[in-house]
């Protein structure tokens, strides 16, 4: 059962609109879809809320910086007595095309820096992933300035309608049925 929803991204306008704040658009349209209006805490060092859907559900937005979000995390889970395996991460993805999204149980980091520091702090790679796509990047473009660049309008659109597969899917995963989810979404 989850417990903690966290989206990663980077604060502050200037990363607002780029790729590597695909976490925080979901997260953000969770919260507004259930009247939540997420609020800075500086315990948790990042934006907090919670919903209440088959049962309470933290929300996380760290305001670390995306290299640094095990500290926002830790701080929340170790708090709220919540084991990493109670614990939803949506992030960016670069080996899904924008539009594609994705559950994913445990495993490695992939080079997602944001996924290594979560490790890190909580010792555990056992949480639940939400993976929503965003593409490669073209050419040799770096990645770096691919994630922290804001998509195509096109593209935009496809992560957008990512998000609202996972948000529809949403319930049912926070009631544990996690392969019924990765079933609907994997197709």
């Amino acid at each position: 059962m989850v417990r903690l929803i966290v989206g990663l991204g980077n604060p502050g306008p200037a990363y607002d609109r780029t790729r590597h704040n695909a976490g925080f658009w979901f997260i953000d349209r969770l919260a507004a879809a259930h009247g939540c209006v997420l609020r800075e805490e500086s315990r948790f060092h990042g934006r907090v809320g919670a919903i209440n859907l088959t049962e309470p559900v933290h929300l996380l937005a760290p305001l670390t910086f995306m290299n640094r979000s095990g500290l926002a995390v830790a701080a929340m889970a170790r708090f709220y007595k919540i084991a990493p395996e109670h614990i939803l991460v949506v992030h960016d993805e670069l080996d899904f095309g924008p539009g594609v999204v994705r559950i994913k149980r445990d495993g490695g980091h992939g080079g997602h820096n944001g996924l290594r520091d979560i490790m890190a702090q909580l010792g555990s790679g056992g949480f639940l992933r939400l993976r929503i796509g965003i593409g490669r990047p073209a050419g040799s473009m770096a990645v770096a300035d691919y994630v922290l660049a804001a998509p195509s309008v096109s593209d935009r659109q496809a992560i957008s309608g990512a998000i609202e597969k996972a948000l529809a899917c949403l319930s049912e995963l926070l009631a544990g049925h996690v392969e019924q989810v990765m079933n609907r979404l994997h197709v």
